[in-house]
């Protein structure tokens, strides 16, 4: 019979591996569990909504018979799973539900024996790729692609800060992709001429500073201003839409 209960909890042991566990107590001869558990169970509820409950294994203490404490176990794990349940978390589908009467391991401590022991893996979400990111990563060597919703303020290299969350797309997409090098190229809008004040060079420059302070390697990028030199509408522009799409930021794939 030793032998036997060696075996189980040496398999018990190589399924828990990676799995963590919390463990609820109760009474003497009490089916729910005791105040100071409730408590505790709520915090902990509380801070561990992403995860999955694998296993719930119900103990008694060593008096009365095997039978009734299994018994008395399996309600145990019950009332916990109802209050699990209540709480919204994840149960596996081949959630174990396991009673033990008095066969395993007691404490000394009486009241360590009274409890149910719950296993949990954590949820890792996968992180959802933005449209972005996603035409970066199929992007073409030699592609130009425009940065979406980059606005700066009038006549400077300045970003807006509703461009903060465009700017951090390009910063995932760096990331996501260590092998991409880009030229980072900015345009402006309604000038014949030239780009008298290189504010074209300045916003490209801003791009490219912002990914360096976030630890991209200067060596996967650089910068150019190209002023009017490659407006997508003709100079002068008709209206207000095409001086948008003419004032803009681009970056030219170089190796991807």
């Amino acid at each position: 019979m030793k032998f036997k209960i060696a075996i189980l909890f040496f398999w018990f042991s190589l399924n828990c591996w990676g799995q963590k566990q919390f463990e609820v107590f109760f009474d003497f001869n009490k089916d729910f569990p005791n105040q100071s558990s409730i408590l505790s169970l709520n915090e902990w509820i509380a801070n561990n909504k992403a995860i999955e409950i694998t296993r719930l294994l119900g103990f008694c203490d060593s008096i009365d018979t095997k039978d009734y404490n299994k018994n008395l176990a399996l309600r145990r794990i019950e009332s916990v799973r109802e209050l699990l349940d209540k709480s919204g978390l994840k149960f596996n589908k081949n959630l174990d539900k396991i009673a033990y009467g008095k066969e395993f391991k007691q404490s000394k401590i009486q009241a360590e024996n009274r409890r149910v022991t719950i296993f949990y893996t954590e949820i890792v979400k996968e992180p959802i790729e933005s449209a972005f990111s996603k035409q970066i990563r199929n992007s073409k060597v030699g592609e130009t692609i425009k940065l979406p919703n980059i606005y700066f303020f009038n006549n400077s290299a300045r970003i807006v800060p509703k461009s903060e969350s465009s700017l951090y797309d390009l910063l995932c997409a760096m990331q996501e992709n260590p092998k991409l090098k880009i030229e980072i190229q900015g345009h402006i809008c309604c000038q014949m001429v030239n780009d008298f004040n290189n504010i074209s060079t300045a916003r490209a420059r801003a791009i490219y500073n912002y990914l360096l302070r976030n630890k991209i390697d200067r060596k996967r990028m650089s910068f150019k201003g190209y002023g009017v030199l490659k407006p997508i509408h003709k100079i002068p522009e008709q209206n207000q839409t095409e001086e948008d799409e003419n004032r803009r930021v681009e970056i030219l794939i170089l190796e991807n």
